[in-house]
């Protein structure tokens, strides 16, 4: 079993938190957003999207350990420190979120009927303004080079901030509530 300790945010490994699965030892949350849980999720998770968590809304843990996960663990220690600061802890946080719980071997529950990711779109919508932000300042003016410059400032915030506002802006969109 491996874990790591920052205040009471522990963070587990895929294996430990396997067995704690097949104990039915956890209470697994996944703080991702809804079209992403739809998309897949590890079997067993609730969703408590951290756009909209609030720490009222954890589902009874009973003498269970709370487990948070995302996509890689950004939004899921967002989330436990959301917990935390609400006087619930211990809180458990699945190292690497679901990239490291696929790489471990263990299965997922998969809908090939979900909406595509929310980084995906992202990455549509990011590269259809560049495109657009370069032909225009090509064809048009060379102002319209700025709404290139304003997407590539945001997209290299996102990878240093580790938050990306136009993938929470498009999850709040109707179609990517499903789930």
């Amino acid at each position: 079993m491996t874990t790591t300790t920052t205040t009471q945010l522990l963070t587990i490994d895929a294996a430990t938190l396997q067995q704690w699965l097949t104990d039915e030892r956890a209470l697994l949350v996944d703080v991702r957003e809804p079209v992403e849980f739809a998309g897949e999720h590890l079997p067993g998770a609730q969703r408590l999207s951290l756009s909209r968590f609030e720490p009222t809304q954890l589902p009874e843990q009973g003498d269970r350990h709370i487990v948070l996960y995302c996509q890689t663990g950004e939004r899921s220690r967002q989330a436990a420190q959301k917990l935390l600061a609400a006087g619930i802890a211990p809180v458990h946080q699945l190292a690497g979120g679901l990239e490291a719980w696929r790489r471990a071997g263990y299965p997922t529950q998969v809908n090939d009927h979900a909406p595509i990711s929310i980084m995906r779109q992202v990455q549509i919508v990011a590269g259809s303004l560049v495109l657009t932000g370069t032909l225009l300042g090509a064809l048009v003016s060379p102002w319209f080079l700025l709404l290139s410059g304003f997407v590539g400032t945001g997209l290299t915030f996102a990878g240093l901030s580790g938050t990306c506002t136009l993938g929470l802006l498009l999850a709040r969109l109707p179609y990517n509530q499903r789930g």
